[in-house]
């Protein structure tokens, strides 16, 4: 391949950014320009620019995506899951991007159904396939059923921009019946009458502040607004009880909730405000029937589970259930009639306890002073295998003794379970098969790296059983490190072209997400968010010195957030990395964090701060925002992607950040290119269906690998040299 390639120049148009005393020139920030042809030129030629210096990486991109097809059961179904009176599965089939819906009646199978043994008698729900025709993109954001199934509702997204279109049609006749309401936000619930609909907007930031009330078949312009959220801090979201009576309205922000219940019986009701917003009080509720089921972090950290009267209350008159110990975070909890699931964090990893109902709604109904008794039993453990991720699974059911939950792992394939509350019983309703792979040829485990200040920083470590540890192994290192957020160990055939490629894959659970519980989230937030940086460094070195990588031959991923930490380590570290990904990379932190005006910026100040009014903050958000620091040294080779309609992380910041990487670095760009990717058509998550995600990370791995030393036959410029 001749070094004479081209990549985009885009011209410099710079404005100066003036805040605690210190100016900053910004050449690029007129990417922001909604309506200038430029952008969209510069984008398509960057585009041009990765298709140029990726044309010798077609055959490896193909077979990646091939390999990735060759591990997945395309014509599949999974288990039944009740809700209501029907029975309820998914089918997919080989050559089709979507999945379809199926259904039978409880009265005609009483029992959990095998859905290949009555696909015969099934109805159609719906055919994501069929509402997807003709469209460039595809998601459904939402589905709500009426209480007697008869009709059912979508949310449909056509562009990725995450806003959506109701689409409510009658099960049977497949008749639509009300497509009326536009642009609604993640969400819909129907009343217990089928009459009435709940749905979200959001405001001109992106963020989720009105609840709406809509009449089936009436004029959108007649329903009714429920609920509107001013403070630009927070955000909503509802979900419907277990039981199905109340919509429960959630009212968050980082660091603050509150919790309202609407009627979903009574749709004139007034609704309930269980307890004002507290600064720093985190809650959230459960009905359990007769009373709610609190999870909040009044005296603990890491959070408590307490009851409270179904109606208003003092969080000082709550009465605890179940505290988090030392080494647990609770999450959250599920009521059921009969009993409680708590989801819940223990040493890193995940867990499920329940708690069996001593007293029922029933026998309180019969006597009212049974309410001053426990109704709580002690908490039993719900089964599962070391290295095993679980989560609380789909369960629509109040009156039930089962559990539906979800348990994988990076080796294990998904597993769908149901614990029986009764007996104590751990049964298998289908585990995900996955053709071609023996879990057996790897190895999946624990270690912990020490980071600069002695913090033990936990990895999730998988390689196949054949690598031994002589610093001669390929390595891929992920990371997220924001929100609280756990990246668990979770199972994803799109890994098989690492493992099979004999390359050491590791998670690094760097401060700032949730792995280790709150004091884990806080000591990589605020003023403490470097820790996130320097912990995922700390971790490829460790990766290092127990010669589990080549440190010629590391590669490291990120997206979103994680994107940022990207950024940042490349910064931290360019010398330690060979090739890096940033997927929708939140790269011009700072920049972004200034602008309220900007979608979702002024709730974010309580996970970053706010750096218009803290100098502080504004100083340590400029030492880490990857924009503002590159260096002038060689870096890693670097793959950035990007959606035209993302909202979340705007394609603007990776745009720039490429731009001015390559001004900036002394990389060849022909050994170690700087490039980016941008779906035309896609959001936050890039495309849509099966086959353009599999087309996505076969591009994405083909560059990591071709800078990793793995493709066999390259472009002959030694690109991995």
């Amino acid at each position: 391949m001749s070094n004479e390639i081209s990549f985009p120049v885009p011209v410099k148009q710079p404005v100066v950014r003036s805040f605690h005393g210190d100016d900053f020139v910004d050449n690029y920030e007129w990417f922001r320009e909604e309506n200038n042809p430029q952008v969209k030129a510069h984008i398509e030629a960057e585009n041009a620019w990765f298709a140029a210096r990726t044309a010798h990486l077609q055959t490896e991109q193909e077979n990646i995506a091939k390999q990735i097809a060759s591990h997945t059961k395309e014509n599949d179904v999974s288990p039944a899951i009740q809700n209501g009176e029907y029975w309820y599965w998914t089918q997919t089939w080989e050559g089709k991007s979507y999945p379809a819906l199926y259904r039978v009646a409880v009265q005609d199978y009483p029992q959990r159904p095998d859905p290949a043994l009555v696909s015969g008698e099934a109805t159609l729900v719906y055919d994501a396939n069929e509402l997807a025709q003709g469209q460039e993109f595809f998601a459904i954001g939402a589905k709500a059923f009426t209480a007697d199934g008869k009709y059912c509702a979508l949310g449909v997204d056509y562009t990725g921009g995450e806003q959506f279109q109701l689409r409510i049609h009658e099960v049977e006749s497949g008749t639509i019946v009300d497509e009326s309401v536009r642009d609604l936000g993640y969400g819909i619930c129907f009343s217990n009458d089928g009459k009435h609909l709940y749905y979200l907007r959001n405001d001109e930031a992106w963020r989720s502040y009105q609840l709406w009330r809509h009449e089936i078949g009436t004029d959108p312009s007649q329903d009714q607004l429920l609920f509107q959220e001013d403070d630009e801090l927070f955000t909503i979201f509802f979900s419907p009880s277990q039981d199905g009576k109340w919509l429960v309205l959630h009212i968050v922000s980082t660091l603050t909730r509150e919790e309202r219940l609407f009627s979903l019986v009574d749709v004139d009701a007034a609704p309930i405000l269980v307890s004002p917003r507290r600064h720093g009080l985190d809650y959230a509720v459960e009905v359990s029937g007769d009373h709610l089921v609190v999870v909040h972090n009044l005296h603990n950290q890491n959070f408590t589970v307490a009851t409270a009267p179904l109606g208003s209350s003092e969080p000082e008159q709550w009465q605890t259930v179940l505290e988090a110990q030392a080494g647990e975070r609770i999450n959250g909890v599920a009521a059921f009639a009969n009993f409680l699931a708590v989801y819940l964090r223990q040493n890193g990893g995940t867990a499920i306890q329940v708690l069996p109902r001593l007293v029922t709604p029933e026998d309180v109904a019969e006597n009212s002073s049974l309410l001053d008794k426990a109704v709580w039993g002690e908490p039993v453990l719900v089964p599962k295998s070391e290295a095993a991720t679980v989560e609380i699974g789909p369960n629509y059911q109040w009156h039930t003794s089962e559990l539906v939950f979800l348990s994988e792992s990076l080796l294990q394939a998904p597993s769908v379970c149901v614990y029986e509350v009764n007996t104590g019983e751990v049964r298998v309703l289908k585990q995900e098969e996955v053709p071609g792979f023996n879990a057996q040829d790897y190895r999946e485990y624990r270690m912990w790296a020490t980071a600069e200040d002695g913090t033990q920083i936990p990895l999730t470590v998988v390689h196949h059983v054949d690598v031994v540890p002589d610093g001669t192994n390929p390595t891929f290192v992920y990371g997220y490190g924001s929100y609280e957020v756990s990246i668990d160990p979770w199972f994803d055939a799109n890994r098989i072209p690492i493992f099979s490629r004999g390359i050491v894959y590791a998670i690094a659970h760097v401060r700032g997400g949730g792995e280790m519980g709150r004091a884990w989230y806080e000591g990589g937030k605020f003023a403490n968010k470097p820790n996130s940086f320097s912990d995922f460094v700390a971790a490829t070195k460790h990766l290092v010195a127990v010669g589990l990588a080549d440190p010629q031959r590391i590669a490291a991923e990120g997206r979103s957030a994680g994107g940022l930490l990207m950024g940042a380590v490349t910064n931290l570290a360019p010398e330690l990395y060979r090739v890096v990904h940033a997927g929708v990379p939140f790269v011009d932190a700072l920049t972004t964090i200034l602008k309220p005006e900007l979608p979702l910026t002024v709730g974010e100040w309580e996970e970053w701060g706010n750096p218009i009014e803290s100098a502080e903050i504004y100083e340590v958000m400029k030492s880490y925002s990857p924009y503002e620091n590159i260096k002038a040294v060689e870096y890693p080779a670097i793959l950035a992607t990007t959606s035209i309609n993302d909202v979340r992380v705007s394609f603007v910041e990776p745009t720039k950040w490429v731009a001015k990487l390559r001004e900036t670095v002394t990389n060849d760009q022909v050994a170690r290119p700087i490039v980016m990717h941008t779906e035309m058509v896609a959001g936050h998550g890039g495309g849509s269906g099966r086959y353009k995600r599999w087309e996505s990370r076969a591009r994405e791995l083909a560059f990591i690998f071709d800078q990793l030393g793995l493709v066999k036959s390259g472009c002959g410029c030694n690109c991995a040299g």
